[in-house]
């Protein structure tokens, strides 16, 4: 290989492996080195024809020496202490104008503190989210940049050629400084907990209400997947229902223990929404979903005495198919309002169709309703809203009444179906021009002397609870 490397990777776990092959495979000179330093040969022998433009190195010192300036360095290792503890460690080491990228599932206010950091010792920091777990970071992720201009401008050509492509697009982009590229990924994270949530919702009550078995709704999702709900989810529910556990002969799904883990992207989607006095209830009904999930005693001893029972319910796939698409429109709906609102709060200016378009490939949450999603944002959008874009307000006229019938029929018979009540509640409470936060304030006032406004006089004011 050449004597300097473009781009440098440190940490040689499943996702820094597979970018750093990702690169060399796309011609790039890359230099490579791990804390445990005794994976560094073993990983250089095993990427075969493409280890003529990987570099090995023992030390950080040597490390940073074999890349060519300004230098640029990705960082997969935890975005936690870690990435702290290497920002100090690394920092005396480099020159004025080198970047640090963190491409892991941090916590952006931990990227902007860094960032901050970086900015006083003359370094450029980069917050990367990368989507599409291991086989799209070895053949194409999707990713979310956040950082200065001058860092993209070195990142760019590197980026672009190891990123998924969508008609011969690069799913990459820069999209604001600081946390912007981070804040992106965990949305991004949140719309998939929900739309996960969603299509888990949808096999029970078609195994569990309807009576299908796992491969037929495996059959019945795969045959989704060719129409408006197609999705890489949706592929992949549709293979896993249709799988069989080799040890048992039973179908896989039935052999796997239900409870669900969560790394916390979901989590703090939630949590900066309502932070930011936004809503996020579909994706807040996913997290407490996952969340129900790990108290399985509880639930086993909640059955027993609170009674487990569910009744059959006569569903029409063909309405829950309508169901489903109303609410993976919602859930996107609810994404691209917390983005909204960030761009507002940290000044970020968030590009929502290029969002869109980068997600069309390589990403989890790839989805056909991305095309229209970005065709929406790039037309005029009444009141900025997705859900009024013409295109959206007539697919929820039609899915809506779909999925009221699902939702009523679900919850008349016992099935706990968070995600897809939540959808319907989000909708309902945006559609009425005159809703219940009138006795809200009245109890304010009476409770608190909060004062509320007039429809008929400006200023505070205050009720007559209290006159004799």
């Amino acid at each position: 290989m050449a004597d300097l490397a473009k781009i440098g990777v440190y940490g040689l776990g499943t996702m820094g492996s597979a970018l750093a092959l990702n690169i060399a495979e796309n011609g790039f000179d890359v230099a490579v080195t791990n804390r445990e330093t005794s994976w560094i040969k073993d990983f250089v022998a095993e990427a075969g024809a493409l280890s003529d433009r990987i570099t090995g190195y023992e030390s950080l010192d040597s490390f940073i020496q074999g890349l060519s300036k300004p230098r640029t360095i990705l960082f997969m290792i935890p975005s936690t202490k870690p990435m702290d503890d290497m920002i100090e460690t690394i920092s005396p080491l480099l020159d004025e104008g080198d970047t640090i990228i963190d491409g892991g599932n941090a916590n952006f206010h931990d990227t902007r503190r860094r960032s901050a950091l970086c900015a006083e010792r003359g370094l450029h920091f980069v917050g990367m989210g990368v989507s599409g777990g291991e086989a799209g970071a070895r053949k194409g992720p999707s990713m979310m940049v956040g950082g200065t201009a001058a860092s993209w401008t070195e990142l760019k050509p590197v980026a672009e050629a190891i990123s998924a492509k969508f008609e011969g697009n690069p799913c990459v982009d820069h999209l604001g400084p600081d946390g912007a590229g981070h804040f992106v990924k965990t949305v991004h994270n949140g719309i998939e907990y929900a739309d996960m949530q969603l299509i888990a919702e949808a096999h029970s009550l078609l195994h569990n209400g309807a009576g299908m078995s796992h491969a037929d709704v495996g059959g019945l999702f795969e045959n989704w997947d060719k129409g408006a709900l197609k999705s890489y989810l949706m592929e992949i529910t549709a293979k896993t229902l249709q799988a069989t556990d080799t040890v048992t002969g039973k179908p896989m799904v039935d052999v796997i223990l239900d409870k669900a883990g969560q790394k916390g992207t979901g989590r703090w989607t939630v949590i900066e929404a309502v932070k930011m006095g936004q809503s996020a209830t579909i994706i807040e009904a996913a997290v407490a979903a996952r969340a129900w999930s790990s108290e399985k005693p509880m639930r086993e001893t909640a059955e027993t005495i609170l009674g487990g029972h569910r009744a059959a319910i006569e569903l029409d796939p063909t309405v829950l198919e309508q169901a489903l698409l109303a609410a993976r429109v919602l859930d996107y709906a609810q994404g691209f309002r917390i983005l909204k609102a960030a761009a507002d709060e940290y000044d970020w200016p968030l590009d929502y169709a290029r969002i869109a378009e980068i997600w069309r490939a390589g990403c989890i949450i790839r989805s056909a309703l991305l095309d229209d999603i970005s065709d929406a944002f790039r037309s005029e959008l009444p009141e900025g809203q997705l859900i009024l874009a013409p295109k959206f307000a007539d697919v929820l006229k039609q899915g809506v009444p779909a999925l009221r019938e699902v939702v009523a029929k679900a919850v008349s018979a016992g099935y706990a179906i968070p995600a897809l009540t939540s959808a319907i509640g989000f909708y309902d409470s945006l559609r009425q021009g005159r809703g219940t936060a009138n006795v809200i304030q009245s109890q304010r006032d009476y409770f608190g002397y909060h004062g509320f406004e007039r429809v008929d006089a400006e200023g505070a004011h205050h009720g007559s609870w209290w006159d004799k």
